[in-house]
């Protein structure tokens, strides 16, 4: 049985505000990694797939949590759900900063991905106490702020890692996400529940995907190193087929699944997966080599870039990234999901091949890294809002988990692929890769990416289909 609640309380400014704190300290904790992981690796004496595996495992911990949080929220109320994520994620922060090895750091990471769960939530904060044209206005605010917070991380990181040391660098914004949480907690009101205490959630589903997810990252990880032990490879093939297969059966038989699969059928959001997936392989080729890149060693053929640099590098594409959300809104009102897609997939293959023909300045890397950066934004954009507005009012919210999971296998997949080739490319003896390594990582990334257009040309020229 339902029970009926009065209505939110009103909120002002501050309860706003302490959202947007802490929208800016989780986008600047989770920002952290990218800008300091060749550091990481070497203070750590970590392979390419290695820190291939630390600079995904947040995001894969966060495609898991986030259906359960919104699922929570419903249920109990999106303010006590986002009190309780923050708490999990400052513990997380705390062990990233004591970590002494790769592990502890890994267990901390995977703390810390309970923070994707909270942008949502904090969407239905706002929407719950807010009239519908304040919460738009709300909602872009605390979105910017986010991406306003991940351009700080970017930024401060290398400076705090070199000035201070690496355990710092993720103690700082952690005891900001905890002042920030504190703030929420006194300032928010508590929103009513929205759906029945009875409704069940999809534990079997969660393990089952949890399962599949490590597994495929264990596959894609140690594949080179296990040619020479076929058997355990073939055993985690199995594991994975298992697990791929059971989570697939339990989706499709849940009366409230994790993430329903039924939506695949649609050809909206089919065909939107599709397109994620691929778009995000490609992305994160460049999102992981091109610091990688900065970092080798300038005797070479690198630069030999440290980690303040590394993160002024990268500040154009986060800014890219920023701005594309935007465009992509307003190119998919006017021309067409279809016409924007194309040319986000355009431009990030020529982004990615101009990588890899040119990589010899900074100026190269820099452009190349803003012109991905850009059409990501563009075409993850434009899925998001042809998925949405392609299914019911009260699919929405299912539609979107569809790609937001797609999203995050493809970035894992793509991540997880060139860190191999990177270990694999690298001579026996030496911790460089070879400069041909990154060069067929980025090659292999603008085919992959180039392989959508075979996709977005069966998409109707509209948003819907």
């Amino acid at each position: 049985m339902t029970t009926t609640h009065a209505p939110a309380r009103p909120i002002g400014k501050a309860a706003v505000g302490a959202l947007g704190a802490l929208a800016v300290a989780t986008g600047a904790l989770e920002s952290v990694v990218t800008p300091t992981l060749p550091l990481l690796q070497r203070e750590l004496d970590m392979s390419p797939a290695e820190g291939a595996l630390l600079s995904i495992v947040l995001l894969v911990t966060g495609a898991l949590v986030t259906p359960i949080a919104g699922t929570l929220g419903d249920r109990y109320g999106g303010k006590r759900v986002v009190v309780r994520l923050m708490a999990v994620v400052c513990a997380g922060g705390l062990v990233s900063a004591l970590a002494p090895n790769l592990p502890v750091l890994l267990l901390g990471q995977v703390l810390q991905g309970a923070m994707v769960g909270a942008l949502p939530l904090s969407f239905i904060l706002v929407r719950a106490h807010l009239p519908a044209g304040e919460s738009k206005v709300a909602i872009g605010v605390v979105s910017g702020l986010f991406v306003g917070g991940a351009m700080a991380g970017t930024l401060a990181a290398g400076p705090v890692a070199e000035g201070l040391s690496r355990h710092w660098m993720f103690a700082l914004p952690t005891f900001a996400v905890t002042g920030a949480t504190v703030l929420v907690h006194r300032l928010m009101p508590h929103d009513p529940p929205r759906s029945p205490v009875g409704a069940g959630i999809d534990w079997a589903g969660l393990v089952l995907l949890s399962g599949t997810l490590v597994t495929l990252m264990l596959v894609l990880g140690l594949g080179a190193d296990l040619v020479a032990h076929p058997v355990v490879l073939l055993g985690l093939v199995v594991l994975l087929a298992a697990f791929g297969t059971g989570w697939v059966a339990v989706e499709r038989r849940a009366a409230s699944p994790m993430v329903d699969l039924r939506m695949l059928a649609r050809p909206a959001v089919g065909k939107s997966c599709v397109l994620t997936f691929l778009i995000c392989v490609g992305t994160s080729a460049a999102t992981y080599l091109v610091p990688q890149l900065f970092a080798v060693p300038s005797d070479t053929y690198g630069f030999g870039a440290s980690a303040t640099a590394i993160g002024f590098f990268l500040l154009p594409g986060a800014l890219a990234a920023s701005v594309a959300g935007p465009i992509s809104g307003i190119g998919v009102r006017r021309l067409g999901s279809r016409a924007v897609v194309t040319a986000g997939v355009l431009l990030m293959a020529v982004g990615l091949l101009g990588l890899a023909a040119a990589h010899t300045e900074i100026w190269h890397l820099v452009l190349g890294k803003a012109l991905v950066a850009l059409a990501n934004g563009l075409c993850v954009t434009a899925m998001v809002t042809r998925t949405a507005t392609s299914v019911d009012l009260g699919d929405t919210g299912i539609a979107t988990g569809l790609v937001l999971v797609t999203r995050v296998i493809g970035f894992a997949v793509g991540v997880q692929v060139t860190g191999a080739i990177l270990t694999a490319g690298t001579p026996s003896g030496s911790k460089i890769p070879a400069e041909s390594a990154f060069v067929a990582g980025f090659v292999l990334a603008a085919a992959v990416t180039a392989l959508s257009l075979l996709v977005v040309r069966t998409m109707s020229k509209g948003v819907k289909e």
